[in-house]
């Protein structure tokens, strides 16, 4: 691929001239993390032109932003997102949803932006990027196998903080909207566990990255395959049990967290760790009794679930894991194979804490609340459905680790812990109504019943 300017225009006089739109556009993405704090200003991190805005038909402008807002912790940097937009003079009304807005001065002039990825043929370019290794402007693409030309584009809008494109039902492309400096695990991980020979997670065939941050992942897209979610939620209704499901999961949790220990380097949990763990564990229970009063009357019980794991020694192992784990990530085929997918961890967290080892439990920890959720979903809320599908994922893992989970009790009751206080923020916050189910955990695991 020829490598060309990162721009034919000056970005000083590009950012400007975008930034009117941007200031109402970018606030009302799913997948802006700023919500709810005001836009004072942006800087230009990179511009490129993917495909070139002076010709006669559509260009791709590829930007890294970064959002200046109110209320960063000092000496942290502003967020960066990743924007792909489309100029055209005219927009076909097929791409009108897409429209961001009309730019009125600069050297964009008078010429419509809009979501790049709605257009197919902006989507399929970047496929063809991705198709051929190399560099254009401060982009750089990647691939590990030949990939088949021409796949027709469409974008799945289930995502949340980031964007992904299928192409053909063979591929799936992972956009990253908010970028960190650092290979993102999403793309570490699976790598690693590709040459591990894992075959529970889909191995990426090509991405993008500028500098040292990961942009976006290929990876086959797994289309006769339904996530876990949807199959626990269609149990509970027609008034099935999931139990042979979960044990199947668990045992593919138990087969990724054994490659990953593997493929990549890890410590032994010291008491020394478990304290710091347990620490922070009860710093975030501070902070989530401020914002939401209704945990207060159990932060004395919750305390002591967090000492306990502070007092964890013995064989504990800290490793790489998935860091989000819960049935929406994982992929269920029609031959019963379980998939993990999307190693990101949470995002709203620094990559850096992402990428450290943690024990394994963690993960097992979320995938045991996402039981929970999934059974409150349910009416009348079938406790013991949960119950019988958390005992059933702990044997599977069990059974193809060596070691179960509950062995632990005290750091897998501290992750849970953890998990339900995130939650009940996270409830309060953007869905009071399901408050209590992280409520009604926070009551059983404070030791309230």
């Amino acid at each position: 691929m020829p490598e060309t300017a990162s721009t034919t225009r000056a970005p000083a006089a590009l950012l400007p001239s975008l930034a009117p739109l941007l200031h109402e556009w970018l606030p009302r993405q799913r997948w802006f993390a700023g919500k709810g704090r005001r836009v004072t200003g942006f800087t230009l991190e990179a511009a490129t032109e993917l495909l070139p805005l002076d010709g006669t038909g559509p260009g791709l402008l590829h930007l890294l932003v970064r959002v200046e807002q109110p209320g960063r912790p000092a000496g942290t940097p502003a967020d960066c997102y990743q924007l792909l937009l489309g100029v055209r003079s005219q927009l076909p009304p097929r791409l009108g949803p897409a429209l961001i807005g009309r730019i009125r001065q600069g050297p964009l002039a008078g010429r419509a932006v809009y979501e790049g990825l709605r257009d197919p043929r902006l989507a399929g370019l970047l496929y063809e990027r991705l198709r051929t290794p190399g560099r254009i402007g401060p982009l750089r693409f990647h691939r590990t196998a030949e990939l088949p030309a021409s796949l027709a584009p469409r974008v799945l809008d289930a995502e949340q903080s980031n964007s992904s494109l299928v192409f053909g039902d063979t591929y799936i492309l992972k956009i990253f909207r908010r970028v960190s400096p650092g290979a993102n695990p999403d793309l570490e991980l699976p790598l690693a566990l590709a040459r591990a020979g894992c075959a529970r997670v889909p191995a990426p065939v090509a991405w993008f990255e500028s500098g040292a941050s990961t942009l976006g992942v290929l990876q086959p897209f797994l289309r006769d395959s339904r996530d876990g979610w949807r199959l626990a939620l269609d149990a509970l209704t027609e008034g099935r049990e999931f139990t042979t499901e979960a044990h199947a999961l668990g045992r593919a949790t138990a087969e990724v967290h054994l490659a990953l220990a593997n493929a990549l380097p890890t410590e032994r949990l010291h008491r020394t760790r478990a304290a710091h763990l347990a620490e922070a564990m009860e710093q975030r229970l501070h902070a989530a009794a401020q914002a939401v009063p209704g945990l207060l009357p159990y932060v004395p019980g919750l305390r002591a679930v967090f000492a306990a794991a502070g007092e964890t020694v013995g064989a504990g192992l800290l490793q790489r894991v998935h860091g989000d784990l819960h049935l929406g990530q994982t992929l269920r085929a029609a031959d019963g194979g379980w998939a993990v997918i999307d190693f990101e961890g949470e995002p709203a967290k620094p990559l850096d804490e992402r990428c450290r080892p943690q024990p394994a439990v963690r993960d097992v920890a979320g995938m045991l609340r996402s039981f929970d959720y999934a059974a409150r979903t349910h009416r009348p809320w079938n406790a013991e459905w949960a119950a019988r599908c958390r005992a059933a994922y702990c044997a599977g893992y069990a059974e193809a680790s060596g070691a179960d989970p509950r062995s632990d009790p005290a750091l897998l009751r501290a992750y849970e812990t953890d998990k339900a206080v995130y939650e009940v923020v996270y409830e309060a916050r953007h869905r009071p109504d399901w408050l209590p189910v992280p409520m009604a955990a926070i009551h059983r695991l404070a030791g309230a019943e």
